[in-house]
Parts: C-alpha cells; sequence; structure tokens
C-alpha cells in the first residue's frame, strides 16, 4: 500500500454509449477531478445504431487532457502522484481495425444495434442447439447483443474486413481493447487483449476455462488471429504511450461497464446492483461457480480481481431501453428539454392514468429475448397527458428491471441471496437516472423491496478505479471490501400496498405482450 505522507491518486477512463469520462479518485476513492464529453451517436437504418471509433478514442484524449488542465495550479499534484489507470467500457460494441494503419474498417457497431437479426435467424437454424445451442460454454443465447454476431455480419458485409481477415491485417475488439491497443502504443508496439468480463460479453469465451473456446470459433468460421488476449480485470496491462496526457502512467484495470459497477457497489455473493444508464442492468454475484438461468437471464463473469484470485460470477439480466427512453422523449418528441426535466413533468401527476409504455425501441432483451418487439404506448385516453406519458416512460424502466429480479429470485433461490438484518432483499442502484428521486420511489414501489442509493452514484468508474488501484498496491482487497465507501447512502422504502402492485404487474405483462411481432410494422 501506498504510504500516508504521499499524494497518491488512481483514474478511471469510463467510455460509455453516448458519452465518454475522465475522473481521478484520491487515496479514499474520492473523486478530485473529472471531465465529460458527450459524442456522435449515428443511426444509417431502423434499428442500426453505429459510434465513430476515432471520434471515441479523441474524446478519451481529450478528457484526460482536460481533467488534468482543471488541476494544473490547484492543490492537487495528479500528474505526479497518479499511479494506475483503470478503463471501462460499454460493452459488445464491435469494432474491426487494420493491424498496419491502425484505421478502423468500419464504424463500431454498438451493443443494441440489431442488424444481426438475419445472421441469429440462420445460426439457429444451422445449429443443433438452435438458440442456446452455445448456453453451456458461454452462458449466452444467441442474440443480436452479442459481439460475435456483430463480427460476422461485418466479415460478411464489408469487402474492407473480407480482405484483412484474409491477408492477417485484421485486429477485431470491444472498446476496451480499441482503447489499450491505442492507449499502449497502436500500430508502434500496442497491446491487442481484452478482459476476462468484457471476453464474457462476445459469447466467444468458455466460461469456466476463461479461454477463447475453439468449439465456438470453428462453429462460427472466426479465426483466433484476429482476437485479444484475455486477461484478468485486475493487473498491469501496458503504459499509457507518447502521444496521449499522462504518458508512462500504468493501465492496470480493466472491466466492461456492468461489471465495474458491481465492483463500485462492492457486490459480494447474493448482493445484486441495478444500473441505470442509456440501458439498465442488474447483475446478481452468484459466487465462485457460474449458475445456469432457466428464466431468461444471462450467466456471466462478476470480476476477477488478479490473474491467479478466484473468478466471481453474476447472473445477469441486460435491459436495452431505460435512460435512453428519457433522451427519446427530449431529442425525439420535445416533450421534455433536458433529461432532468421528465422528474418534474411526471410529479404533475399522481400516477400514470393507466398509460403503460413499453420502450422495445430494438426488441426486448431479458427476460424475454424477442428482437421482434417494438415499442407501443397503451391505455390511451382524451384524459392522457403529457404528465401521464412521462411517468410511464419512468415506471417502463422499473418494470423492466422488477421482469430480471423476478427471474433472478427464481433462478438463484432463497439461498442464492443476501438479506439485510431485517430481512429484507435490498437493491443496490446506480447510475445517471438514480438522482431522480421519483424514479427510485416508482422502483421500490413496484418492486416491493427497499432500493439503496449510495453517495457517489457513478459506481461504473469507481468500480474501474478500484481494480486498477488494487493492481498498482494503492489498496488491499479487504480495504476496498471493508467500506473505502460505506458512507451516506439514501434507502426508498415501498409505500404501494401488495394488492396495487400486483394489479400493475398484471397490467405491464398485457403491455408487454401487445409488444410482440411488430418488426414488419416498418417494410
Amino acid at each position: 500500500m501506498a504510504g500516508e505522507g504521499e499524494e497518491v491518486y488512481v483514474a478511471a477512463i469510463d467510455q460509455g454509449t453516448t458519452s465518454t469520462r475522465f475522473i481521478v479518485y484520491d487515496r479514499h476513492a474520492k473523486p478530485v477531478v473529472s471531465h465529460q464529453l458527450e459524442f456522435k451517436q449515428h443511426y444509417p437504418e431502423a434499428g442500426w445504431v453505429e459510434h465513430d471509433p476515432m471520434e471515441i478514442i479523441e474524446t478519451v484524449k481529450v478528457c484526460m487532457k482536460e481533467a488534468v488542465d482543471k488541476v494544473k495550479d490547484g492543490k492537487y499534484n495528479v500528474v505526479a502522484g497518479l499511479k494506475a489507470i483503470g478503463i471501462t467500457n460499454q460493452r459488445e460494441t464491435t469494432v474491426m481495425w487494420s493491424k498496419s494503419t491502425g484505421l478502423p474498417l468500419y464504424n463500431a457497431i454498438v451493443w443494441m444495434d440489431a442488424r444481426t437479426s438475419p445472421v441469429c435467424r440462420r445460426l439457429e437454424k444451422e445449429l443443433s442447439g438452435g438458440r442456446t445451442h452455445f448456453v453451456e460454454t458461454c452462458g449466452l443465447p444467441i442474440s443480436t447483443y452479442f459481439s460475435a454476431l456483430k463480427l460476422l455480419w461485418l466479415m460478411e458485409n464489408v469487402d474492407s474486413v473480407k480482405d484483412a481477415v484474409r491477408t492477417g491485417d485484421a485486429l477485431f475488439g470491444t472498446i476496451d481493447t480499441w482503447l489499450i491497443w491505442n492507449l499502449t502504443g497502436g500500430v508502434h508496439g500496442g497491446q491487442h487483449v481484452t478482459d476476462c468480463s468484457n471476453a464474457s460479453r462476445t459469447m466467444l469465451m468458455n466460461l469456466k476455462t476463461l479461454d477463447w473456446d475453439k468449439p465456438t470459433l470453428d462453429a462460427l468460421g472466426i479465426s483466433a488471429a484476429i482476437l485479444p488476449k484475455i486477461v484478468s480485470n485486475s493487473e498491469k496491462i501496458g503504459v499509457v504511450a507518447d502521444g496521449f496526457p499522462l504518458t508512462g502512467v500504468p493501465i492496470s484495470g480493466c472491466l466492461g461497464d456492468q461489471h465495474a459497477a458491481m465492483l463500485g457497489q462492492l457486490c459480494q455473493k447474493g448482493e445484486a446492483k441495478s444500473t441505470y444508464g442509456t440501458g439498465a442492468f442488474i447483475l446478481l454475484n452468484t459466487g465462485e461457480e457460474p449458475t445456469q438461468s432457466s428464466h431468461g437471464l444471462l450467466s456471466t463473469i462478476a470480476y476477477k480481481l488478479g490473474p491467479t484470485a478466484p473468478t466471481n460470477y453474476a447472473l445477469e439480466g441486460s435491459i436495452a431501453i431505460a435512460g435512453a427512453a428519457v433522451q427519446w422523449l427530449r431529442d425525439s418528441l420535445g416533450i421534455i428539454q433536458t433529461a432532468a426535466e421528465i422528474e418534474k413533468l411526471a410529479e404533475t401527476v399522481p400516477d400514470s392514468g393507466g398509460v403503460y409504455f413499453v420502450p422495445a425501441f430494438n426488441g426486448l432483451f431479458a427476460p424475454w429475448w424477442r428482437d421482434d418487439a417494438r415499442g407501443i404506448c397503451i391505455g390511451i385516453t382524451r384524459f392522457t397527458n403529457k404528465g401521464h406519458i412521462a411517468r410511464a416512460v419512468l415506471e417502463s424502466m422499473c418494470f423492466q428491471v422488477n421482469d430480471v429480479l423476478s427471474s433472478m429470485h427464481k433462478d438463484a433461490g432463497e439461498a442464492g441471496e443476501v438479506k439485510s438484518a431485517e430481512g429484507e432483499f435490498l437493491l443496490r442502484v446506480d447510475g445517471g437516472a438514480t438522482v431522480n428521486n421519483l424514479l427510485m420511489q416508482i422502483q421500490a414501489d413496484l418492486l416491493g423491496s427497499p432500493v439503496v442509493r449510495p453517495a457517489d452514484i457513478e459506481t461504473t468508474a469507481l468500480g474501474a478505479a478500484y481494480a486498477a488501484g488494487l493492481a498498482a498496491g494503492v489498496w488491499t482487497k479487504e480495504r476496498v471490501f471493508t467500506g473505502l465507501h460505506k458512507e451516506n447512502t439514501t434507502v426508498f422504502r415501498p409505500q404501494l400496498d401488495e394488492a396495487r402492485r400486483k394489479k400493475r404487474a398484471d397490467s405491464w405483462y398485457k403491455a408487454v405482450s401487445r409488444s410482440f411481432d411488430l418488426a414488419d410494422l416498418s417494410l
């Protein structure tokens, strides 16, 4: 551990779906400076979502520089005291680039992109196990969500990718891999690596061995030569190369965003968290053995805090559209001017007035896995106003989280969950949308159990900083888990009676069922 007298800092690059952030933490894991930048979303066709990988790497560079500049003349000597950088990232988003030029061969295909539906249908027909053919190995069903399907689409549809794969010039990676390769030198010796949590979302990694699964690669026709090396979440990967701010600082932590949030929330076996961002992601730490779901959830890695550390596994339910529905109200409909306004608007009505909104913009993920679903708003009457719509949008996030938690309770059983001293199951929450107190109260009401919000809701970046700081010897595992961050939490307790809760849930299921089989409406 670092000596008490010296100035010690750990930073995190948090590369999300709509923005990039760089946050610097002190030895007590308190943020001292940060910078954030949004970047462009590209929608070339209905259901397609892309990012420009070069713009992403530029936002990382700018955020690092701006954060450091903010404290240049201040009381924090970040540049001298920075011991390590951790990376956390939007998962499943897929990049292919040229080893020789360092340039992307195509835009990054974003995790929520649905263009791979035909590839999924084809594989389901061709493979003996259908949709669940690879579940035993990787914990994931065949779905548009996962990177392997995006990689297949690129190899089948983009000439520059086909040519680069054939000539041995292609590199594949999720966003963590793309960032690390660039940060550690790019064409001049950049490290081509991914961590086990991001690798677990490709559909190509064996959950038990934490290595690429050869039978899966063979079945899909993917060459191991284009894949990065898999490392743990907490180890020295490389150092920041010339051309970036903070040259020479070790990169020593890497986790996909939901795994980082789990570490940031200090979730140990039997504890669950829900992150509310563009989507919503609920993970339950199941300990050192993977748990197979029979209720529409994914088996995945929670975290592995060092090359020889035990692997913690998790059950996960992924929801494609959460905060993105609020952005839709703002950007596409103009019902609100800023995302923060939705809380005030929703509070103008006591309830949603019988309106239910299912945000299946690109299909539904867990626990339904219906890529033929499309967004619907039902129960509309002449009585319905903007407030009802806003409230129904907030409720849609909470209903979706409930669906996932209900599946988790069934899969994990009583023994798989840790209860509070009062015998209650506590849901830990984080992410940008959790500043909305009304949203948190609705979640507690519809869930029927308490919701706990930490003082620092940006636990994704914090988890990446923990992982990097652990590898760099800034903290010990004991210090992290026994409460570097156990101060001020806000607890939201349910106020809705059981009968109304059940009635609302039944109405929600009715709405969800109406959203199925609508994909051909746009044709």
